[in-house]
Formats: C-alpha cells, structure tokens, sequence
C-alpha cells in the first residue's frame, strides 16, 4: 500500500517535469515515485509480461497447431447465430 504526499512545485518545474512525464508515458507521480527511488539506490520493480501470462509454459498444450479445430469446436458448441450484414 501507498501512503498520499503532497509536494509543492514553483509553476515551471512542475510544468517541466508533467513534460518529462508526459514524454516517458507515465503519470507525474510516477514519475515522482521512479526519482525518489533512483535517489534512494533502490531497484525500480518492472513488470514483466511472463509473471502475468505464464508465458513459455505450454506444459504440453499445442494450441497453435490445433487452434482451427478449438475455434470450430467453440463455434460448434455455440449453436448457429445470425451473420451480420
């Protein structure tokens, strides 16, 4: 959990530093959080898409090679719909 702090910002150096934020693709207090955390010797935790998708670890499934017959088993079992137009 977090805990809320405020800081105050002569007007261009928050204007500067939304920029930098903004140019990084992150949120000011992001940005906040990523300084404070360099300064303080510390590791940024980056997040890795493997941890969250299990990505590599098939254990044996082969869904690329059998993916039409899952999609037209999924459609099958879905029962007849009505196409667009």
């Amino acid at each position: 959990m977090m805990a809320r702090t405020q800081i105050k910002l002569d007007p261009e150096m928050q204007r500067q530093a939304r920029q930098r934020a903004t140019d990084l693709g992150v949120s000011l207090a992001e940005y906040v959080r990523r300084l404070v955390t360099s300064d303080l010797g510390k590791k940024p935790a980056v997040a890795s898409p493997a941890l969250v998708f299990d990505l590599g670890r098939s254990r044996g499934a082969d869904i690329a090679k059998q993916k039409d017959a899952m999609i037209g088993a999924a459609m099958a079992a879905a029962g007849p719909q009505k196409r667009r137009k």
